[in-house]
């Protein structure tokens, strides 16, 4: 009877080691990789670099497929975005096949881009389930962040016109960090600087290390002022405000948390000065010289009447995704040596090129994404999920801001980094383990620990 036993095949071995190949954080990890590298690529604005993001997000993709069929099983996290989503791209696709575009490559080329969004938006909201995985993302993104930061100060005090001080501008530009815009830059910044800032005000950082978070927030919120982009500067004041209510409304702060973020301005004002007081003036003095180089305010304003012009020949569905650059000279109502790419005005260009139907489908979007905000922002200072909500959605209201006055969404890295952070604002609640679930009970002695878990092994 034991050499009966024996014959016995054991299958589940190979079939555990295949489902622990591609777990939710190697997934998580993977797309995170190609969010962060997109920046270093100059933005992802070159061919190849777009290539690279859309390919990578591709795979990252096929690998959750293959992750899924593995286990045999469909394993699908509900998030409020995804129709909205769906929505756009598919209205989008309607251009496209229609013929409803003035050019259809280009909306063609869109498409490939937004689809890659989505699928990063999908993937890292589909695996960023636990709160176990929080301190990582965490650390990873200020860790990141911090480098870029100290990279970009240092190319604007010794730069020589080139990026990394290699590659020369082909068309002019305003270099700041691996960007050649200095206001794409600012957006990049935007969405970082709230993961650290967020850190200090929380529970999960305490003594000298809250401090360091808070230096490394203020660095990335400095290098804004420095790169001298006027739209960066107002979106981290509008940010800074928004965390100022979060502060005042939240049920469990104390004296500490005003104090920090006081701090913090303290240390940004500081770290200004103390890296020079006549690099701060330059840069802030150049602002006025360089806007007329890239657009004055009044060219924009001009622009925006063009784009309303536009909007009233085509105003269901607009002239096409992407159709911007190429239908704009034929409603340009000034002269100008410049090639205008862009609108300035990210939600201007939304409603040219995609009409009332893909603006009315944003708006939907942006209500959805609050709401789905405000029932996770309860103890935001206490809790994984409220932490990462916070900071996830506060880098997405700098980006709304600047985009009034930019085109951010333009820019294929920072637009993959804006709808991610959209996907885990309206992610499910991070799911803790009862062993975590008690230690922060007992850290906090706020409540008892329920029946049951009190002999949790800690």
């Amino acid at each position: 009877m034991s050499s009966a036993l024996a014959a016995q095949p054991e299958p589940a071995p190979v079939v555990k080691a295949s489902k622990v190949r591609l777990t939710n954080s190697v997934l998580l990890a993977s797309a995170g990789s190609a969010l962060l590298l997109a920046p270093l690529a100059f933005g992802a604005v070159e061919p190849w670099s777009i290539f690279a993001l859309e390919a990578c997000s591709a795979i990252v993709l096929l690998a959750w497929g293959w992750r899924q069929w593995l286990n045999r099983q469909l394993d699908l996290a509900p998030n409020a975005l995804y129709r909205p989503m769906a929505a756009f791209f598919a209205l989008a696709l309607v251009q496209w096949l229609t013929g409803a575009t003035a050019y259809r490559h280009a909306t063609y080329a869109q498409l490939l881009l937004y689809a890659a969004y989505g699928m990063l938006a999908f993937v890292t909201s589909q695996s960023f389930r636990r709160s176990s995985q929080f301190d990582w993302v965490l650390r990873a993104v200020t860790v990141y962040g911090a480098l870029v930061a100290s990279f970009a100060i240092l190319q604007g005090i010794s730069p020589n016109g080139k990026l990394y001080w290699i590659w020369p501008l082909q068309q002019g530009g305003t270099i700041y960090g691996p960007y050649v815009n200095h206001n794409h830059y600012a957006g990049l910044m935007e969405m970082l600087t709230p993961f650290p800032l967020v850190l200090a005000a929380t529970r999960f950082t305490d003594g000298n290390r809250k401090l360091f978070v808070m230096a490394i927030a203020a660095l990335m919120a400095g290098s804004i002022f420095l790169s001298g982009s006027r739209g960066g500067m107002l979106a981290l004041v509008a940010q800074i405000g928004v965390l100022a209510l979060l502060v005042m409304r939240s049920k469990k702060a104390d004296w500490k948390q005003p104090l920090l973020l006081g701090a913090f301005l303290i240390i940004v004002i500081g770290f200004l000065v103390w890296l020079g007081g006549n690099e701060l003036t330059r840069r802030l003095a150049s602002i006025h010289t360089e806007a007329q180089a890239e657009l004055s305010g009044g060219t924009r304003l001009t622009i925006d009447r063009d784009c309303l012009h536009m909007l009233l020949r085509k105003p269901v569905l607009g002239w096409g995704l992407g159709t911007f650059p190429f239908v704009y000279p034929g409603f340009r109502s000034f002269y100008s040596t410049l090639f205008v790419n862009q609108a300035h005005n990210d939600y201007l260009q939304l409603l040219v090129e995609t009409g009332l139907a893909g603006f009315g489908i944003a708006i939907w979007f942006l209500v959805l994404l609050f709401r789905q905000a405000t029932t996770k922002l309860k103890d935001w200072n206490q809790t994984t999920t409220g932490a990462l909500t916070a900071a996830a959605l506060l880098g997405c209201i700098g980006i709304l801001v600047h985009s009034f006055l930019d085109f951010n969404l333009q820019i294929p890295a920072n637009a993959a980094l804006f709808y991610v952070l959209c996907a885990i604002v309206a992610a499910p609640q991070l799911q803790e383990s009862p062993r975590r679930r008690v230690l922060r009970r007992r850290q906090l002695l706020v409540e008892p620990v329920q029946p049951g878990l009190e002999n949790t092994p800690a």
